[in-house]
């Protein structure tokens, strides 16, 4: 479960407004799994928000996701490699398998709103909600945006 102040609660709190719908915050769908784990299992991945009534997913992607982390990758995964190949490996799987099934897909990353050098929210309420305003037209046809 995501904690209510951090970045992605933020920035999906900033996109609900914007979109006139609260988001179903890290849903999952039955047909976007992980790898099996160590009982053979696959589990649903979550996605940070999905929007049912504008068929939109939206995922905050912090540097993490585009840069080794050696905090976050060090970790072995059930997949048999680590942390950040394992993030790479879901992001992709996202990237593919949600437009696949109709959804549209944003990807939402700390650069494209007002962040310091390390990519760290500075929470620009104002400006952030114009860049998310700006980001979503760009992306998604819809009148909220």
């Amino acid at each position: 479960m995501v904690h209510s102040s951090s970045d992605e609660a933020y920035v999906i709190d900033l996109c609900d407004v914007i979109l006139g719908e609260t988001a179903l915050r890290q849903h999952r769908f039955p047909w976007l799994q992980g790898d099996p784990g160590s009982d053979g299992r696959t589990r649903m991945l979550p996605v940070d928000a999905y929007y049912p009534d504008h068929q939109l997913v939206i995922e905050y992607r912090e540097r993490q996701h585009d840069e080794p982390v050696p905090f976050f990758d060090r970790r072995q995964t059930v997949s048999g490699v680590t942390r950040g190949a394992q993030r790479r490996l879901y992001d992709e799987r996202r990237d593919v398998e949600i437009p696949q099934r109709g959804l549209t897909l944003i990807v939402v990353r700390p650069r494209e709103l007002v962040c310091d050098q390390r990519q760290r929210l500075r929470r620009d309420h104002e400006r952030d909600l114009v860049h998310l305003q700006k980001l979503l037209a760009a992306r998604y046809s819809t009148d909220a945006a």
